[in-house]
């Protein structure tokens, strides 16, 4: 007999975490390696949203079982916040606070998936999506996309892809890892098809802030009305707000929907951390400037990335668009004598590349499309330029 049952059995490891956490193993045996594999900004959280919760650790309030569905008080911050940012309008009944965005996505694909039930998937996607699919009954329909098309699935690629099974599309603008916005009229284009072939869409807000240059974020539901009831937006505090440690995120959706999955999360999970979730009330409730700062940050970070990662003989990268992840094609690198090794994929490319420049990346296998790599401009600009030199060097 298994020890273990099938369904958890067939789970792969975050690669994104695993690169990560293999990088911090190297750095804790003495190596000085510099990792683009983790998106998580490098800022602290705000000091307004740590007062906050500081202040709700002493306070006995906080110290007991609240609703399972999230703190009323950040419900409704949360309805106010998405009228404010992206012109939705919903009410607290429309949310449910979850434990971070990723228990959010994954919530989102099991209240609405029966066994069977297709999600359409476009590529590259993040790893999670796939296997919280896999694990929530559904079945992931991918549908691949590459640089010479912006990254951006087409309403040709949507019809060859449904079928009657089809429950669900996944949308995310910005993208992670290709760094992707969707402009106005794709969105509104691919909501209203949506809304035409009676097809769920989840759409995944995280980096709802952070775009550049002429590019400018919009949620389907506001540009497709008629898309609100059958539409659930994920999101949270987590790269807004330098807030990864404090896991709140959450979904806004039909009240019936959200009743039912606040039903799966009282037996699941239970409440949110009130700590953090009263942190997320000052984050959500407070200025933006902080905000408005770390994107200036990167929006710089990412022009630099682009610069050197193009200098490189056999590199290809698109200009970021949002999020913050340059995606590279690697193509050119593979097949060629590194220091007495050849990669043939971009898996064997990372690991030769950790190994001789002690340089994480998290290769495109990762997100269903090989040859490419995903590279995190989230931290400082020293071990950027340090990181994409040493990068340079390795191939010169």
């Amino acid at each position: 007999m298994k020890r273990t049952s099938q369904r958890l059995s067939a789970i792969q490891p975050s690669a994104t975490l695993a690169v990560d956490a293999k990088a911090k193993a190297m750095k804790a045996a003495g190596e000085n390696v510099i990792g683009f594999g983790a998106g998580e900004p490098d800022f602290p959280t705000p000091q307004h949203i740590v007062d906050a919760a500081i202040a709700a650790c002493a306070d006995p309030k906080n110290h007991k079982y609240t609703p399972a569905g999230g703190l009323p008080e950040l419900k409704q911050a949360i309805a106010a916040k998405t009228l404010r940012d992206s012109g939705f309008d919903c009410d607290a009944s429309n949310v449910l606070v979850t434990c971070g965005g990723k228990h959010a996505v994954y919530t989102a694909f099991a209240v609405l998936c029966d066994p069977g039930d297709e999600v359409i998937c476009p590529a590259p996607y993040w790893t999670t999506y796939p296997e919280a699919i896999t694990l929530a009954g559904g079945v992931p329909v991918v549908i691949d996309t590459d640089a010479e098309s912006g990254f951006q699935v087409t309403i040709e690629q949507l019809d060859a892809a449904k079928t009657d099974r089809t429950k669900v599309l996944l949308f995310v603008s910005p993208d992670n890892p290709s760094g992707a916005v969707y402009p106005p009229k794709a969105v509104k284009a691919i909501g209203e098809w949506a809304v035409a072939n009676g097809v769920w869409v989840i759409t995944d807000e995280i980096y709802e802030h952070l775009t550049y240059g002429s590019h400018e974020f919009s949620s389907m539901p506001v540009l497709v009305p008629d898309l609100a009831e059958q539409c659930l937006i994920v999101n949270g505090v987590a790269k807004t707000y330098a807030m990864t440690g404090w896991r709140v995120g959450w979904m806004i959706g039909p009240v019936d929907v959200i009743k039912a999955a606040t039903n799966f999360q009282s037996h699941a999970t239970s409440n949110v951390t009130n700590v953090a979730q009263r942190a997320a009330i000052a984050a959500l409730e407070g200025s933006l400037d902080d905000v408005v700062m770390m994107r200036e940050a990167f929006a710089r970070r990412a022009g630099i990335m682009h610069e050197m990662l193009n200098a490189i003989d056999g590199v290809t990268c698109p200009e970021p668009q949002g999020a913050f992840y340059c995606y590279p094609d690697m193509q050119g690198l593979l097949g060629r004598d590194i220091n007495g090794k050849v990669a043939t994929t971009t898996v064997e490319l990372a690991d030769i590349v950790l190994e001789e420049a002690k340089v994480a990346f998290v290769p495109g296998e990762a997100f269903g499309l090989p040859g490419y790599g995903r590279f995190s401009f989230a931290l400082g600009d020293d071990d950027l330029i340090e990181g994409i030199r040493r990068l340079a060097d390795l191939f010169a």
